[in-house]
């Protein structure tokens, strides 16, 4: 009975397992091959000697200052509005939560497109500012632009696993931190915040990310010459020179392992400080 059971579980997995393979197995051993290659196909670091030669350090230290900007103001703005979601009744919560998840059925290139409309010198943001009495307020192009736009795309992404994680803490945790003399604000500090913490560290990571790798919205909405990480591997890729290929993949993989590392200390961190229990 129990070697049906192991068959028939390994037939079940085989769709996810032929999956993983093509599409995330195959593709990072492709990355993997074009970065230690070079244009004949032979072994060489030669593409990562060049990562320092032409100033793709300075915008990969620029695109991760702007990731970790991005990132910290929609954790600002995402826990105060996921901790009033989930205070709230069960259907109240279930509406503001699709709410907030509105923007993601759009597609993103379309989202951010429409954002630049937005932000444009005629457009409605400045016109409401021009009403005030404000005018010539240069919105768009601007670096502020690329990571409010980070923010409003990525938003959800950290709004959900802390809604998530709060949602689900006991009430009487926190009707025993009450009693034991907390108030409101030192119950959020001192046991909503440390509960909540491995949803905040799974929204750092789905938020860091994304922002770390975009393109498009540093396009749209920075300046002419505004180049993040993204923009290069982009242009690498898109170029028909013989070793672009293989350039692109370099940067790809250093970026992959820079990602690995920052998510490998947040769940150090979250590891830590998830298990020490609550401090009243």
């Amino acid at each position: 009975m129990k070697k049906n059971n192991t068959l028939a579980q390994r037939l079940l997995a085989a769709p996810h397992i032929l999956w993983s393979v093509l599409f995330i197995v195959a593709p990072l051993a492709i990355v993997v091959f074009y970065a230690f290659t070079d244009s004949s196909f032979g072994f060489s670091f030669s593409n990562f000697s060049k990562l320092f030669n032409d100033g793709t350090v300075e915008v990969f230290t620029l695109s991760l200052a702007f990731a970790f900007c991005a990132t910290c103001i929609c954790l600002v703005v995402a826990y105060p509005l996921a901790y009033f979601i989930s205070r709230t009744s069960r259907k109240t919560q279930n509406t503001l939560v699709m709410l907030s998840m509105l923007p993601m059925w759009m597609n993103f290139l379309l989202r951010t497109y429409a954002l630049s409309f937005l932000l444009e010198d005629t457009g409605f943001l400045n016109n409401i500012l021009a009403s005030v009495g404000i005018d010539g307020v240069s919105l768009i192009n601007t670096p502020g632009a690329v990571i409010f736009g980070m923010v409003y795309n990525f938003l959800p992404y950290m709004i959900l696993p802390i809604h998530s994680v709060i949602s689900k803490i006991d009430k009487n945790v926190i009707e025993a931190a009450e009693d034991l003399g907390c108030n409101r604000l030192r119950v959020i500090f001192r046991v909503i915040m440390p509960l909540s913490l491995p949803g905040i560290v799974s929204g750092i990571t789905m938020v860091f990310v994304p922002s770390v790798s975009t393109f498009y919205i540093s396009q749209q909405l920075g300046p002419t010459d505004f180049v993040l990480i993204g923009d290069v591997i982009e242009t690498y890729f898109k170029s028909s020179a013989a070793s672009s290929y293989h350039l692109g993949s370099a940067i790809s993989l250093v970026l992959m392992v820079l990602i690995f590392i920052c998510m490998a200390v947040m769940n150090h961190f979250s590891d830590d400080e998830s298990t020490g229990g609550i401090i009243v």
